[in-house]
């Protein structure tokens, strides 16, 4: 996790070691009661971009949300990038892509925020995501994926965290998984052909090249996977679209598919792909776990979930992976911790059976 500046507070490893006698033991670490689903919302593309949301955001506390933006607005933001946003929003709103920009405006005409506020708190999410992600393939064939999204200001988010349905014809064209005020996705699936979830790869602030980029017309992260899941075809399409697509920061994409072996990690610098490392279980590779570090690096020991979501997935075996299996590996501590918002699992071929879980709520 990242905050407005080095010396602001400490980095997300350092917090997760502080927290670790407050947490659980090595065991499973799910809370006492079945864990809430979020609310789920059908958000039409037939409408409007301006008036997508407008439905959704009647359900929700606006004085809360408006709360909720300011305060990670305040932490997560440096001043000096609020001037400089409050002063190009103009050009931003020319060169930032649809439908987003007018999903964002339509969304602070509703709130009374300004559009340079509205912008901000999308971006701010883009390279603040501590997760883990998990791409899998059965004994059968079948693939599984799951993520847990870590990150900051839970106590707003896991109130704001929505499902989304996205209808084309009035048809479900894929779902998604998101926090009200937010028009990007960091989790979804593309119902009988994908699944996509976004890891954060830390490369440095998100603020040292992000302005840069958007003049120069870069994607941010988020909003990438929410084109692939509208736009893409199939595995090998999405896989390509992720891989190619020049971003505003580095990430790791993770993309599971409906057939064998389709399950990938795309390692991604703002350029395009540093690496693809695909399933192979014909050699014993039957997943792929990826946080937050190069899987060709060791990861830090403050900061270990690569580890014990590998041992839990081998003693799982192969043969038992299914949804519910999936669920419990990424609830094995410390891949599940303090920081977890949510949990999705998520199936393409199965797409009825995609299934987040609120967590820490308690």
């Amino acid at each position: 996790m990242r905050a407005a500046g080095p010396a602001s507070r400490p980095a997300l490893p350092l917090l997760l070691l502080l927290l670790l006698p407050s947490l659980a033991g090595p065991g499973m670490s799910t809370a006492a009661a079945a864990p809430p689903a979020p609310r789920l919302f059908n958000v039409s593309l037939d409408a409007a971009p301006e008036l997508r949301w407008v439905p959704v955001l009647q359900h929700f506390d606006l004085d809360f949300l408006r709360a909720a933006i300011a305060h990670i607005l305040g932490y997560n933001v440096p001043k000096w990038v609020h001037v400089v946003i409050r002063t190009a929003v103009g050009e931003l709103e020319r060169l930032l892509p649809q439908p987003f920009i007018d999903e964002i405006r339509g969304m602070c005409d509703v709130l009374n925020l300004s559009l340079a506020d509205c912008v901000l708190v999308n971006l701010a999410y883009e390279s603040t995501a501590f997760c883990t992600s998990i791409v899998a393939q059965d004994s059968r064939g079948h693939i599984y994926h799951g993520r847990n999204l870590d990150y900051p200001f839970g106590y707003f988010l896991r109130k704001l965290t929505v499902d989304v349905q996205f209808l084309k014809n009035g048809q479900i064209a894929f779902t998604g998984t998101t926090f009200v005020g937010y028009v990007g996705l960091w989790t979804g699936q593309s119902p009988h052909k994908f699944t996509i979830s976004g890891d954060e790869r830390d490369k440095g602030w998100w603020w040292e090249n992000a302005i840069a980029a958007f003049f120069q017309r870069h994607s941010p992260i988020s909003w990438l996977i929410r084109t692939t899941l509208s736009e893409s075809e199939n595995f090998d399409e999405a896989v390509y679209k992720l891989s190619k697509t020049p971003l505003i920061a580095d990430v790791y994409y993770i993309v599971g598919g409906t057939s064998p072996q389709e399950g990938v990690v795309i390692t991604r610098s703002r350029g395009g792909s540093v690496d693809i490392w695909p399933l192979d279980p014909s050699s014993g590779a039957w997943f792929r776990v990826e946080t937050n570090y190069d899987h060709w690096k060791p990861v830090p020991e403050k900061d270990d979930r690569r580890t014990p979501a590998i041992k839990a997935l081998n003693a799982t075996g192969q043969a038992n992976l299914s949804l519910e299996t999936l669920f419990q590996v990424l609830s094995v501590f410390p891949v599940y911790n303090n920081y977890t918002v949510y949990t999705t699992v998520m199936s393409a071929a199965n797409p009825d059976k995609y299934m987040t879980t609120v967590r820490n709520l308690g």
